[in-house]
């Protein structure tokens, strides 16, 4: 079969799709994935033929910090998040016919479009045009539940993640009716997300049920459209995995610090305050640099700093992980049994600050308000026993990446099949 997938956004965005595209091509499908230019070579180091669509993933990550700093900080400066949300938007919204179009020549002949978050609105339009089947990947719960948003009675909640999806449709509104009469379609009179959900789309979520305790529950009518097969990643092998493994096997297990695509504001701040909290506490730092350039901050003798880290190897090995609470970063420290601590940039890593909190793995706070004493006060509270102890309990309840992919590819093959046989 032909298999379809499309994903836009930084690398936590588009390594789940890819994991399941591997699984796929593994299994003799004729796979193709689109993703942002910049991040083409990842996917083809995954195994993938690739395309690229969209702009840069790069190019709004500072913005996309910025936003939610200030969502999160200052709240009351519209015109300052205002600014930086035109300045994520406003390239896709001009790329959104050219995505479209390159989905529309991909997707001709396909069997199925398997889609992520940032694109299943436009996504969803070209699957209707051609009469295929949608499928879509959810790292975190994001159709309405009452799970999430748990500081608000549930009925509360459920509204309110309703009222955010409506209102972004409203937001892109335009662009997307433009997109609709380009393929000839009606215009949409709601929003996407329950478009998809109302048209039967598969709707894979890319997480453990463990993660989110009661959601399974509140979703059993969907059961059979949301399945939960477990965080995708591909576990990646990297030319740094020898240095690393010889340098924490030199010494007592690492802390791990990461804070993943979206670059730091001010590298050699954070990197002193690593040091200098780790050597109140006698321990040495493990940084993952991923997208911020530490090369001009001094390197203190207790921290490492290394680029792209494999974290399947790397967190078993570490005493606890400070990151952003990214939606793969999180689970594979919980397959990996190890606490946590999550300085969050965004609201969905705020959804995983507050995952770890309520299940007693680890803690959270905004990153912006991070200092050097509360960074010491959140580790010495979660290098407790009793948080290691239910660090590693949860982990017998993470499913393995392996069996996850497994498990979605599983689904995608018998969605299709059941809509060639409809």
């Amino acid at each position: 079969m032909k298999f379809v997938l499309a994903s836009w956004g930084s690398r936590g965005d588009i390594e789940p799709n890819a994991a399941v595209g591997r699984e796929l091509m593994r299994r003799g499908h004729d796979v193709c994935i689109a993703v942002p230019p910049d991040l083409i070579g990842f996917a083809q180091a995954a195994g993938l033929p690739a395309a690229g669509f969209g702009p840069d993933s790069g190019t709004i990550l500072d913005a996309h910090r910025d936003f939610w700093t200030c969502f999160f900080r200052t709240p009351w400066k519209l015109r300052q998040m205002l600014r930086s949300r035109i300045e994520i938007g406003g390239p896709l919204l001009r790329g959104w016919q050219e995505m479209s179009a390159t989905l529309m020549s991909l997707a001709d002949g396909a069997d199925l479009i398997f889609t992520g978050i940032n694109f299943e609105d436009a996504a969803a339009n070209v699957a209707e045009h051609y009469d295929i089947p949608l499928a879509t990947l959810h790292y975190f719960p994001l159709r309405p539940n009452g799970q999430v948003l748990t500081f608000l009675p549930a009925s509360w909640g459920r509204s309110a993640v309703a009222a955010f999806w409506w209102l972004s449709w409203r937001v892109m509104k335009k662009v997307e009716h433009a997109q609709r009469a380009e393929l000839g379609l009606p215009k949409a009179s709601g929003s996407a997300p329950r478009r998809i959900t109302e048209r039967g789309s598969l709707e894979i979520q890319a997480y453990d049920e463990a993660c989110f305790p009661g959601l399974a529950a509140e979703w059993t009518d969907y059961a059979d459209q949301r399945p939960f097969v477990g965080t995708l990643t591909l576990e990646l092998a990297t030319d740094a995995d020898e240095e690393v493994a010889s340098w924490i096997a030199a010494g007592p297990p690492p802390i791990f610090f990461g804070f993943g695509s979206i670059p730091v504001e001010s590298p050699a701040a954070t990197i002193a305050m690593i040091s200098a909290a780790c050597a109140q506490l006698g321990e040495r730092a493990l940084i993952g640099a991923a997208g911020t350039d530490y090369s001009e901050a001094p390197h203190p003798d207790n921290v490492k700093v290394v680029g792209t880290l494999n974290y399947a190897n790397v967190f078993p090995a570490c005493r606890a992980l400070v990151h952003h609470g990214g939606s793969s970063t999180t689970p594979i420290g919980m397959r990996a049994g190890v606490p946590q601590l999550i300085l969050y940039w965004d609201m969905v890593h705020a959804i995983y600050g507050a995952a770890v909190k309520r299940l007693q793995v680890g803690t959270a706070r905004r990153f912006s308000t991070a200092t050097e004493a509360s960074l010491v006060a959140d580790l010495r509270t979660i290098l407790a026993p009793d948080y290691r102890a239910r660090a590693r309990e949860l982990a017998t309840k993470i499913t393995p990446a392996a069996q996850s992919a497994a498990a979605a590819a599983d689904h995608l093959e018998e969605f299709a099949r059941r809509h060639r046989a409809g």
